[in-house]
């Protein structure tokens, strides 16, 4: 090779280095490319991580017949509870959904990793049986707008080994900001081994008279805690919102909500034998600002009872019955203060119950009932529509106490429908009477008149008739305000 050919060659080579060099830095400068994916240099070329992940090649040479691409593979989702998530199916942390193994734990892991993450899902699917011991799923810590989706079925234990003692609820949800109970699923909260004629609820007339197998059913009841848990609970929390799910015999209440402000409750069912103890429906304790409408409660005590600490309260298009009525109290137990105002009850019907629309207070209680609602309610084979008692007690003696609690502003209207025992009775305290009742569009008949019935009932109320009534309330009420009113009534 002369001298010439030796100087080209070693040009050739110099342009060679130059440019693998510099594609080299320009590499450097291409790390992410449209789209945002990374790219590096390969004995292929430019190429991005996601063509390769997907199989992507070089084009063929020049002549030749493109080569069939490989099917990508199945696209391998990211499993429910991982970090990218927003749904946490509780069968992907170990739930099992066979009635029988214990869910719990797979239940919390799901719920904790749910509270890791805004607006996230607790599915519960359905198809499935849940066994649920006592659990409580706490904030405060957890993010905003979580949903429990229940779309199966959760079940309470019914052995006493499940249940430690002073236990006060099934299910509860503790210190939470916009969270959401949804779907068509049911909580059962299989109450008939805590209630009292356990053979009655869960035997058939064959079964109870198997002496054998009533002996087992009643030494399981014997072993349970004295305290029965509440089904549902809520505590300490804002922007609750429950809908769409079945709540069914519940040891004790229902569903819930102490401490708790901005809630609404709509299109669920509640459901207990009428003589299940205690099984209220829904109750509110120290609760502000609810709205509770289009909701169908069948129960062995109040299907909505109203405690001490709650206003603003609404609630329109209930069905009640069995129970005992839509109530507000019994408050100032055991001489205590107690407050609830502005309450509204409108589009109510009542049937196979104990009472319609009650406020119940306890001798020796002080604070105030006031500014109460109680409008177009539609009774049937109700015992008593229209009651105050100011001499609430559920015990078989109570002491007599001249100190009560101020009953006033009270508006019925548009009451109408059946009874079976009593149709209006008011009783107010001797020493601190009703004031500001109003009764207008009242329509209560007796069904049956052969039976032994009691005429309407008003003691120490004062308030105005506005209508015609059946029966007759234009004599009942005394008109206007006492003569003598207490000077000083513990204020709210």
């Amino acid at each position: 090779m002369g001298s010439i050919d030796i100087v080209k060659v070693a040009i050739v080579l110099c342009l060679c280095v130059t440019v693998g060099t510099c594609h080299a830095r320009e590499g450097k400068h291409l790390r992410y490319g449209k789209g945002g994916g990374r790219h590096h240099l390969s004995s292929e070329g430019l190429t991005s991580k996601s063509e390769k992940s997907h199989g992507h090649h070089k084009p063929p040479p020049k002549g030749h017949s493109p080569p069939k691409p490989p099917s990508p593979p199945a696209p391998t989702p990211a499993p429910l509870g991982s970090k990218n998530s927003t749904v946490f199916n509780v069968l992907d942390f170990g739930a099992k959904g066979d009635g029988h193994s214990d869910d719990s734990k797979a239940f919390l892991a799901a719920w904790a990793a749910a509270c890791k993450v805004e607006a996230s899902t607790v599915l519960i699917p359905s198809g499935s049986d849940f066994l649920v011991n006592p659990v409580s799923f706490t904030g405060p810590d957890c993010k905003p707008d979580i949903v429990f989706q229940l779309d199966g079925k959760i079940i309470a234990p019914t052995s006493s080994s499940a249940w430690r003692k002073g236990i006060l609820h099934w299910i509860e949800f503790t210190k939470l900001s916009r969270m959401t109970i949804t779907g068509k699923g049911i909580m059962d909260g299989r109450g008939s081994v805590w209630w009292n004629d356990v053979a009655s609820y869960n035997l058939d007339q064959e079964d109870r008279t198997n002496s054998s197998l009533g002996l087992v059913v009643d030494a399981e009841l014997d072993k349970m805690p004295n305290t029965k848990p509440t089904a549902l609970q809520f505590y300490g929390s804002d922007q609750v919102t429950v809908t769409g799910i079945t709540i069914q015999n519940s040891p004790q209440m229902h569903l819930t909500f102490d401490a708790c402000t901005n809630l609404i409750v709509f299109g669920i069912q509640i459901s207990s034998p009428g003589d299940s103890p205690n099984t209220d429906g829904i109750h509110l304790h120290n609760s502000q600002n609810v709205l509770i409408h289009d909701v169908d409660l069948a129960c062995g005590d109040d299907c909505i009872s109203i405690q001490t600490g709650s206003s603003s309260i609404y609630i329109h298009d209930v069905n009640c019955g069995p129970g005992h009525g839509i109530s507000i109290g019994g408050l100032g137990k055991d001489n205590t203060q107690a407050c609830v105002s502005n309450v509204t009850v409108r589009n109510a019907a009542i049937s196979n119950a104990m009472t319609g629309v009650r406020i119940k207070t306890w001798q020796g209680a002080s604070g105030s009932a006031q500014n109460i609602i109680f409008s177009n309610i539609q009774v049937s084979e109700v015992q008593t529509p229209i009651m105050i008692d100011q001499y609430y007690c559920d015990h078989a003696k109570c002491k007599n106490q001249t100190s009560a609690m101020a009953v006033s502003g009270i508006t019925y209207g548009d009451i109408r429908g059946t009874y079976t025992v009593q149709p209006v009775r008011l009783a107010c305290s001797d020493s601190v009477p009703c004031t500001g009742i109003s009764l207008s569009s009242i329509q209560l008949k007796p069904v049956h008149s052969t039976h032994h019935l009691y005429n309407a009932l008003c003691w120490n109320a004062h308030g105005e008739v506005k209508t015609d009534t059946n029966p007759p309330l234009i004599d009942c009420l005394s008109k206007g305000n006492p003569a003598k009113v207490p000077s000083k009534i513990s204020s709210c």
